[in-house]
């Protein structure tokens, strides 16, 4: 009989504890918007990107994707102007991270971050605006430091 409510109060203690976690752990839903980074050659790169507005989403990101397709990305909104740091832990894809200022400026690109690294990666100022695009991206558009990135997220759309 001991061993019977010994084991029903462990179950009990278990389910009480997996009501707490399993919240924690939920996968944040995102939208997604059509975004344009315009280079300082006229040339108009389009992407479809998700939005990570809130500290939740901002901290899934990408986390735990196997792929992602290409013209795809997620754009990080932080709301206001600051020094960004990110890193790449429990990421598995490769990433060029683009840094943006208020007005959709890039003043920074980190090219190609390791998967799963717990490197800090600096916006090296302050930025409203991550864009994390597949690894290469910046390099294959031509993506540079001073390019334009509009969407209506930013509130730049032409």
């Amino acid at each position: 009989m001991n061993c019977l409510k010994l084991i029903s109060s462990a179950a009990s203690a278990l389910l009480f504890l997996l009501a707490f976690i399993a919240p924690a752990t939920a996968q944040e839903t995102f939208r997604t918007e059509p975004l344009q980074i315009e280079s300082r050659d006229g040339k108009i790169h389009e992407f479809i990107v998700e939005l990570a507005l809130n500290d939740g989403q901002r901290q899934q990101g990408l986390m735990n994707r196997k792929s992602m397709e290409l013209g795809k990305g997620m754009l990080f909104d932080f709301g206001r102007d600051r020094e960004v740091t990110m890193w790449m832990k429990n990421t598995l894809l490769p990433l060029d991270m683009l840094f943006i200022s208020k007005d959709g400026r890039i003043t920074h690109i980190n090219e190609n971050s390791v998967p799963h690294s717990e490197q800090i990666i600096s916006s090296r100022g302050a930025v409203r605006y991550v864009l994390e695009l597949n690894g290469g991206a910046s390099k294959n558009f031509a993506i540079n430091i001073g390019d334009i990135v509009r969407s209506k997220q930013i509130g730049n759309v032409r």
